[in-house]
């Protein structure tokens, strides 16, 4: 019997941890411990998830343990990268949060240190690799649903929940900037979509429009992106009202040559219940899929790569590309180049 991937966690700062760990478990995973600096705003959600699972005292004690296969890290963003490093230089594979690394000195240290130690560096795409109707567009797409792919549109508003937010959040240093952050989600998307292994920033744009009290905060940033595949838009904001009954509606508008496709990933405003909405038109339908409850591939995948040393969950040259372009868009809109 092949013995369970066991995996630990180093730096809780985001929730999307709960789902890292979660979903590592779900795939057969053993979760042997966790190290997280201080007492995050995320902490007491953690302990109520996983009450079982060990605190060590000194994150030493994770990396240097040769039986842990990989760690997980969803600390602060700009913290990602050398965590990220230490731990391949230790023997470990990597799951990271988005954004994996938020400078290109990061990222081109990152890509060293894979080099070296053939460690496998990957950024969980959460809007991608939770979202059970992303696979389903891409199933349609590749059965060519709608033709060939020219365009993609993504939208990633979120709620700000500004009081449930720790000081790093509103630091431009620390999380990266919006672009760096919460685009990376569908620059990854645009080059999956539409079959690019790279593409060009033709403009960015990141903002502060109406949160005068936190200076560094960006609350608003867009981008258009151009390959030799197909073009994408990207809108991405923290805007979300409290009405809404999720934190975002997130969409995803993906045009082809015969059709094309919309995801409503987190809710349906028109009054279907639950999430994943799939919306297919094409030459001889007009037809809703319901997604939720189909399977998610990304740990699974994941955890066969640590075994077998493939790149199934995602190629690592894609990884390494979705953060230089999120970077260079940041910085782009930042008035560097």
């Amino acid at each position: 019997m092949t013995r369970p991937i066991r995996f630990a966690a180093i730096g809780l700062d985001h929730r999307h941890i709960y789902d890292m760990i979660g979903g590592m478990q779900a795939a057969g995973g053993e979760c042997v411990g966790w190290w997280t600096e201080g007492s995050p705003e995320t902490l007491n959600g953690f302990e109520r998830r996983f009450p079982d699972l060990p605190r060590v005292a000194d994150k030493r004690v994770l990396l240097e343990d040769a039986g842990i296969d990989v760690i997980l890290t969803a600390a602060i963003a700009d913290q990602r990268a050398s965590i990220a490093i230490e731990a391949m230089q230790h023997g470990k594979d990597v799951m990271a949060d988005k954004p994996g690394c938020t400078t290109l000195d990061d990222l081109n240290a990152i890509r060293q240190t894979v080099a070296e130690t053939g460690r496998i560096w990957s950024v969980n795409f959460s809007e991608r690799f939770l979202v059970p109707a992303v696979g389903k567009a891409l199933q349609l797409v590749r059965d060519g649903a709608i033709g060939r792919v020219v365009q993609t549109i993504g939208l990633g508003p979120h709620r700000l929940n500004s009081q449930l937010r720790d000081p790093w959040f509103f630091e431009r240093r620390q999380y990266g900037g919006i672009l760096t952050d919460i685009a990376s989600h569908q620059i990854d998307q645009f080059l999956v979509f539409t079959g690019s292994t790279d593409a060009e920033i033709v403009s960015a744009t990141a903002r502060n429009l109406a949160h005068p009290q936190w200076p560094e905060l960006e609350d608003f940033g867009e981008l258009l992106l151009r390959s030799d595949h197909g073009h994408g838009y990207i809108r991405v904001d923290w805007f979300t009202p409290d009405g809404l009954p999720t934190w975002g509606d997130g969409r995803l508008l993906v045009l082809g040559t015969e059709g094309y496709i919309e995801l409503r990933k987190y809710v349906d405003i028109a009054g279907r219940p639950g999430t994943n909405h799939l919306f297919l038109v094409n030459g001889s339908r007009v037809e809703h899929i319901p997604c939720e409850g189909l399977p998610l591939t990304y740990f699974t995948d994941f955890s066969a790569d640590v075994r077998n040393r493939t790149e199934t969950a995602m190629p690592q040259r894609h990884a390494f590309t979705v953060m230089e372009l999120a970077i260079r868009a940041q910085m782009r809109a930042e008035g560097e180049h």
